[in-house]
């Protein structure tokens, strides 16, 4: 340490000695010098002295002075350009932005704003070069005479304080910037220094465009595109003189002249500035008259996430955009993206109006059955005490109350209870009332909420989202939100019965289990032995095919059937099929125990319509940016990504799409509903509904558009008491009512579509007896071939050949589905058949047909 400090007391000694020198040295060239040589010594010694000062400055010596701006970053400035989000229709749907300013070019905007501007900020513009010498003189003769400063800054001077912000901490963070007074004149000196790069390096017009995106108007309002919206509701080319005077009037104070909270100031502020373009000749005296006699006629039109559309889904694009551009060293609120979507601003509408249509039933339903009384009930439908209480601790107001008070429970609990008004939310439109913070959060306690999501199963694209009734009310999104998926999640029960051989018309017995299953308590951890049981409570003790158990939704047996599979097979087949989410692998994850947010639930659906293949959904297609040359250039295109490796063979997915359909043609199937709403289109689908009526799904699928909904309450506490909140009831005619409405648009007519016919595989797969007693019979695409066309037909004379039948049953538990060789009636197939597999084949398909 000692070695450390001789050093530091040899380097100031040096500095000492040298400076010694050099002062001796610079006193020899006065001594004995005339008055004009020392006078010229002095004008050097200034002019290098400013020089090194600048030098200092920009290199920040000694970390003195804090940074300063490049030279790249001056030749090439980076304003916060708002980012502009469009919909896959065209449409401009919102945009993202730190300072909401969007760029314009010099010839967009009113030559009379510009002229203005010049008159009032800076009138001798086009004269200086960064400085205006002059007017900074005026300005110290007003401080020694009148005792009044007035600003000396020019256009340029403000310019660089707006677009690099020059007095925030990144540009004054040196250790003579710490010292009162010396930090701003450190900051003013680089503002004159940048000042004189910026015209060294740009012309007066560019210099004018910069300024006039750059400067801040105000209330939001940061350039002047977005002021002239703002303001006007117009564009900077269709600004009038008296609209472009208010702009630049404000840009004195932009509090003190605000025309919404100061409109008399910001009156008389515009007059001034109408009154410099007089004085300058650019108004006339009967033009001055007339615009001082006009009111501002403000027309506030502000941008904000309550008023744009598809609020829910651009929250998750800004999201999902915020981690890619982390990843890809891009400025999300600064880099002015131009991002492209996959919604459908057409079917977003119809969304949400089936959403208000529909909730506003389930709404009258859930008040029929709770009117005011408590709604929150525990696991035995008791009543759970200070329930609201502690869901008021909750919010941002009691926190806001606690550390008002600081922690008095009195204080607080009084604020909470005291009446005010209030706006509610109702579907009328809302509602004033009188009301405590506490009494408002128990209203709102007693709405229902939902969820609605439609992706394009093709490409996995999403076409409408839906995070709940109303945003303004409710910021929460119930898309993303993770909830029990109850009998939804049997497609990948099913689906992973499929892979492992079991067949949609093989049989189980709809009885109870010989032993209860090993679960393990979520809430605990702790083992515990668990009894399935059917939704109604009883079990018919006759065999039934896994077709009839999936489209009747029977609980017993799905658990048989992920028994025979296996919790990590079904669990393994839901990660393949597109859930994300960690399921816990216990029995009771086979009825929809773990939970799932609907875009994965509704995206692993898609999974089964795209053949087994699933697909990422795709919020944003395409990203572009412009370029140092003006140029936009595209960024990103979700195309470029390859998709996740197939879930399901084709026989596997065709297997489970016929399944679905059985959920809504088969008698007794839980979806049949679906058909109330729409016709001329293959459908098929799922409902879920958890225990107590917590939570109420349904997915349907069509072969272009995949659509799933949620209903249920706040908390898991708050449901129905009856089956009003089954996913039948609840959640399906908001999926109805959406398909209906899309259907009906003639723009949407590539959406009236059946889906295709496998002539490939056996109907006994899917055709179990029983299962057609709703009207169906085959394929509708297949009806013009015949009945028999779908059965293999093996020998000269169309009988079919049950021994070839098995034998071709061998082959594909060889190869698996899709791997069966061609049943043309010529090949010879001298393979043994496995008897347990024939005998397998045989109980599933009959003997001998």
């Amino acid at each position: 340490m000692s070695n450390i400090w001789s050093k530091i007391v040899d380097f100031v000694r040096a500095i000492v000695r040298y400076y010694k020198r050099f002062n001796a040295w610079y006193k020899s060239l006065y001594d004995g010098k005339p008055w004009y040589v020392k006078s010229l010594l002095a004008l050097c010694t200034l002019f290098v002295t400013l020089v090194l000062t600048v030098v200092a400055i920009n290199i920040n010596f000694l970390w003195l002075f804090g940074k300063s701006p490049s030279l790249g970053e001056i030749m090439s400035p980076r304003p916060y350009n708002a980012s502009y989000i469009y919909s896959a229709d065209g449409k401009l749907i919102g945009k993202y932005y730190k300072e909401n300013r969007t760029p314009v070019k010099y010839e967009e905007v009113d030559s009379m704003f510009y002229t203005l501007l010049i008159d009032t900020e800076d009138e001798r513009f086009y004269e200086h070069h960064g400085i205006d010498f002059k007017g900074m003189g005026g300005a110290l003769k007003d401080l020694v005479v009148h005792r009044r400063a007035r600003g000396a800054s020019t256009i340029t001077q403000q310019l660089v304080k707006n677009m690099f912000k020059m007095r925030t901490s990144e540009y004054t963070g040196g250790l003579l910037c710490r010292i009162p007074g010396v930090g701003m004149l450190i900051t003013k000196a680089k503002e004159w220094i940048l000042a004189s790069e910026i015209e060294m390096f740009y012309d007066k017009r560019d210099i004018l465009e910069m300024y006039a995106n750059t400067v801040d108007f105000g209330n939001q309002a940061f350039g002047i595109k977005t002021a002239a919206k703002t303001y006007f509701n117009t564009t900077p080319d269709k600004l009038n003189t008296e609209q472009c005077a208010m702009l630049v009037g404000v840009l004195k104070g932009t509090s003190y002249y605000n025309p919404l909270n100061n409109p008399k100031r910001c009156l008389e502020r515009r007059n001034v500035v109408l009154n410099n373009a007089l004085t300058h000749h650019h108004l006339s005296k009967k033009e001055y008259d007339k615009l001082t006699k006009l009111n501002l006629n403000i027309k506030y039109t502000p941008e904000t996430d309550l008023n744009a559309e598809c609020p829910y889904f651009r929250q998750a694009v800004a999201e999902e955009m915020y981690q890619w551009c982390k990843q890809n060293d891009i400025d999300f609120y600064r880099d002015g993206l131009e991002i492209h979507t996959s919604i459908d601003t057409r079917m977003q509408a119809c969304a949400e109006k089936a959403v208000l249509e529909q909730m506003k039933v389930v709404q009258q339903n859930f008040d029929r059955e709770w009117g005011n009384n408590p709604c929150w009930v525990d696991d035995h439908g008791e009543v759970i005490p200070n329930f609201v209480a502690r869901k008021a601790e909750q919010t941002p107001v009691y926190k806001q109350l606690m550390a008002k008070y600081n922690e008095n429970y009195d204080s607080v609990n009084y604020y909470m209870n005291l009446k005010h008004r209030v706006k509610l939310f109702d579907y009328n439109g809302g509602h004033y009332a009188e009301m405590s913070s506490l009494d408002s959060i128990e209203y709102m306690l007693h709405k229902m909420h939902c969820g609605l999501i439609a992706i394009d199963p093709r490409s996995g694209e999403v076409k409408a989202w839906v995070g709940d009734v109303d945003y303004k009310t409710w910021q929460y999104d119930n898309v993303r939100a993770q909830h029990q998926p109850g009998s939804t999640f049997k497609l990948f029960v099913y689906s992973a019965a499929m892979k492992a051989g079991i067949k949609p018309c093989d049989m189980y017995i709809d009885a109870p289990l010989a032993n209860p299953l090993v679960d393990i308590d979520p809430a605990t951890g702790i083992a515990k032995l668990w009894t399935p049981k059917n939704a109604s409570g009883r079990f018919s003790n006759s065999n039934m095919t896994v077709r009839s158990a999936f489209a009747r939704s029977n609980n017993i047996v799905a658990v048989k059937v992920g028994n025979d599979v296996g919790v990590n097979n079904v669990a393994s087949t839901a990660f393949e099929m597109g859930v994300k989410s960690n399921l816990a692998r216990t029995p009771s994850m086979f009825l929809g125990s773990s939970d799932v947010n609907l875009m994965e639930l509704v995206s692993a659906y898609c999974t089964v319509i795209n053949d087994g293949q699933p697909k990422k959904p795709v919020l944003v297609t395409k990203i572009y940016r412009t370029n140092k040359n003006g140029e936009k250039e595209e960024i990103y295109n979700s195309k470029a990504f390859d998709d996740p490796d197939r879930a399901l063979s084709h026989n596997q997915a065709y297997c489970m799409r016929k399944l679905l359909e059985a959920v809504c043609r088969d008698a007794g199937g839980t979806g049949v509903a679906i058909n109330s709403y729409v016709s001329n289109v293959g459908i098929g689908g799922k409902t879920g509904t958890s225990d107590n009526y917590t939570d109420a799904w349904f997915v349907a699928t069509t072969p272009n558009l995949v659509c799933g909904a949620w209903v249920g309450g706040s908390y898991r506490q708050i449901h129905f008491k009856t089956a009003q909140g089954q996913g039948g009831r609840a959640a399906l005619p908001i999926v109805g009512a959406f398909l209906r409405r899309v259907l009906a648009r003639r723009d949407m007519a590539y959406l009236h579509k059946q889906f295709a016919a496998d002539y490939d595989l056996d109907r006994r797969y899917f055709a179990c007896e029983g299962s057609l007693n709703t009207g169906e019979d085959l394929d509708k695409d297949s009806t013009s071939l015949g009945y028999d066309t779908i059965i293999p037909q093996n020998s000269a004379d169309g009988s079919y050949d049950s021994t070839r039948y098995i034998r071709d049953r061998v082959n594909e538990d060889i190869y698996g589905p899709g791997g069966v060789p061609p049943r043309n009636g010529s090949e010879g197939d001298d393979r043994p058949v496995d008897p347990a597999i024939e005998e397998r084949v045989k109980n599933a398909f009959g003997k001998g047909q």
